[in-house]
C-alpha cells in the first residue's frame, strides 16, 4: 500500500495545478494573461523533456517486443480525436444555439476527461518507478496552471459565478483520483502493458506541447517576448534533464 500512497499525495499535488490556475485568475484577470503566456512555453519544455528524456527511454528499457513508437503515435492521435471530437461539438453549438447551452458541459466534460488521463499517467509512472512517477507529477502540474486559466476564462465568460467555477474545477480535478486509483487496482491485469501505457503518455504530452502550448509562442508578436518565451521553453526542457540527474545523484533511477 506503500505506493498507493505515493500516488494519491502526488496526484493531488498534479490537481493542485488546475486548481492553482483557476484561483490565479479569480484573483486577477491581467496578472492571470501575463502569466499563462510564460507558463505556456515553460510547460511545453518540461512536457517535452519528460516524453523524451525519461517516459520514452523507460518505456522502451521495459518494453521486449512492444513497439513503443506505435503506442506513442496511438497517444498522439488519440488526444487529437478527443479535442477534435470537443471542438466538433462546440463549433456546431456556436452556429446552432448560440454557444452557451453545451459550450460549457463540454468543456467541463473534456477538462474531466484530462484529469483522468493525468490520473492514469502519474499512476502508471509511479508503478514503474518513483523518481519517474515524480517527474511526471511535475509536468502535469505546469501545464495544467495554464490550461485550467484558460478554461476558467471561457467559463466565467459564459456567466458561471466564480464559486461555482471553483466547485466545478475542484469536483473535475478529482477524476484524476479516480483515473490513479483504476490504474492502480488493475495493475494486476496490465502489468505487461505498463510500457504501452508510458508511450500513451508521452503521446499525450507530445501532442499537448506541439498542438496547445507551442503554437500560443507563435502568436506572439513582440519579438523581445517571443524570446523569452523560446528561452522559456529550453528551460522547461533543461529542468526535467536536470531534475533527472538530482534523482539519480540520489542513487535513484528514474
Amino acid at each position: 500500500m506503500e505506493i498507493l500512497g505515493y500516488i494519491l499525495f502526488f496526484t493531488f499535488l498534479g490537481s493542485m495545478g488546475s486548481l492553482l490556475g483557476g484561483l490565479v485568475l479569480l484573483r486577477s484577470k491581467s496578472i492571470a494573461e501575463k502569466v499563462s503566456h510564460y507558463l505556456y512555453s515553460y510547460a511545453a519544455g518540461v512536457l517535452l523533456g519528460t516524453a523524451f528524456l525519461d517516459l520514452l527511454p523507460e518505456a522502451s528499457a521495459e518494453s521486449g517486443d512492444t513497439n513503443i513508437f506505435l503506442w506513442t503515435l496511438v497517444g498522439m492521435l488519440s488526444f487529437f480525436l478527443l479535442v477534435r471530437f470537443i471542438h466538433w461539438f462546440h463549433h456546431h453549438d456556436d452556429h446552432t444555439k448560440g454557444g452557451t447551452e453545451s459550450t460549457v458541459p463540454l468543456i467541463i466534460i473534456g477538462d474531466t476527461i484530462h484529469n483522468f488521463i493525468d490520473g492514469v499517467a502519474i499512476a502508471a509512472t509511479f508503478l514503474v518507478s518513483i523518481p519517474l512517477g515524480i517527474l511526471t507529477t511535475i509536468a502535469v502540474a505546469v501545464h495544467e496552471i495554464p490550461q485550467e486559466i484558460g478554461d476558467f476564462a471561457i467559463l466565467l465568460r459564459k456567466g458561471l459565478k466564480r464559486s461555482r467555477v471553483l466547485w466545478i474545477n475542484i469536483l473535475s480535478a478529482c477524476a484524476a483520483f479516480a483515473g490513479a486509483i483504476l490504474m492502480f487496482y488493475l495493475q494486476d491485469y496490465l502489468e505487461g502493458s505498463l510500457p504501452i501505457f508510458l508511450a500513451l503518455t508521452a503521446g499525450f504530452f507530445i501532442y499537448i506541447a506541439s498542438s496547445d502550448l507551442i503554437p500560443e509562442i507563435h502568436k506572439q508578436d513582440n519579438q523581445r517576448l517571443a524570446f523569452i518565451e523560446s528561452i522559456l521553453l529550453i528551460l522547461g526542457s533543461g529542468t526535467v534533464f536536470i531534475v533527472a540527474k538530482v534523482i539519480e545523484s540520489f542513487g535513484l533511477h528514474v
